[in-house]
């Protein structure tokens, strides 16, 4: 767990985490390793700059994200159910930051929310229409920050065996919610490195091209070291590296997924 103050790991029950996500929350303290292990050492110089200004001119804005895995409460520790799966969005293209941007349901808190699972939850059900009566948040991660938008940002890992239907509530939020195999994106024929320049600033880190979709920056990165952690990631071509435009190109063309590739 998490070894930020008690307050953000308030709501958690990691006591009801199934075999198979043991190995991932017994050790979400070793994912800010795993994420910072993916990008490149200029792009982490660039954030922790970035967060240092945010951080003197009070900028920084809480936020937290929910990160939904599904799946049988009863398979086996040490492996991938088939039917797991992880709840992603496609945030609408006519928002400001992040625009067509592959997501995790979340957004700023709110003082009513009580913390960051609170908030994750919230969100999450606005976004998605889930219900997250269904749902057990397992862990915190560190607070991580994304310096487009200057949210703070604590993802909250949540499980459910069955969370029901979902579905984009607000088109002018959110383009797609999909519930999407885990292995989808252990699939080595789906992940690639994206990078961005703008400006003087740029983006490099790991992605994942899916069917309706390319999971790229902070999300990119977060799902990228849960693979890690978890010790679900397969062997993948690192040196596949796409700027984002031509990588955008390429969504659309892979087919279910690329879950039997």
């Amino acid at each position: 767990m998490s070894t930020l103050d008690a307050g953000q790991n308030a709501g958690v029950t990691p006591a009801a985490t199934p075999e198979w996500l043991r190995g991932l929350v017994d050790n979400v303290g070793r994912v800010p390793d795993a994420y910072r292990s993916r990008v490149p050492a200029d792009v982490l110089a660039a954030i922790a700059d970035a967060n240092s200004s945010a951080t003197r001119s009070g900028t920084k804005r809480d936020a937290a994200v929910l990160v939904l895995f599904s799946g049988p409460q009863d398979a086996p520790a040490g492996g991938l159910p088939e039917d797991a799966d992880l709840l992603v969005t496609v945030r609408a293209s006519t928002l400001r930051n992040h625009s067509g941007q592959a997501a995790f349901p979340g957004g700023a808190a709110d003082p009513e929310d009580g913390g960051p699972v609170g908030t994750a939850l919230r969100e999450a059900r606005e976004e998605t229409g889930v219900d997250t009566a269904r749902l057990t948040p397992l862990a915190t991660l560190d607070r991580m920050f994304i310096p487009p938008s200057g949210f703070h940002v604590v993802p909250v890992l949540a499980y459910s065996p069955d969370p029901g239907p979902v579905e984009v509530v607000d088109p002018a939020e959110t383009a797609i919610v999909a519930r999407v195999p885990v292995r989808a994106f252990t699939n080595p024929e789906n992940r690639l490195m994206v990078y961005r320049q703008q400006n003087t600033s740029r983006f490099a880190g790991p992605a994942f091209l899916l069917n309706q979709m390319l999971v790229w920056g902070f999300t990119g990165q977060v799902i990228s070291a849960l693979l890690d952690v978890a010790g679900w990631a397969q062997p993948w071509n690192t040196g596949d590296v796409r700027e984002l435009d031509e990588a955008m190109a390429l969504v659309g063309r892979a087919s279910q997924y690329g879950v039997e590739q």
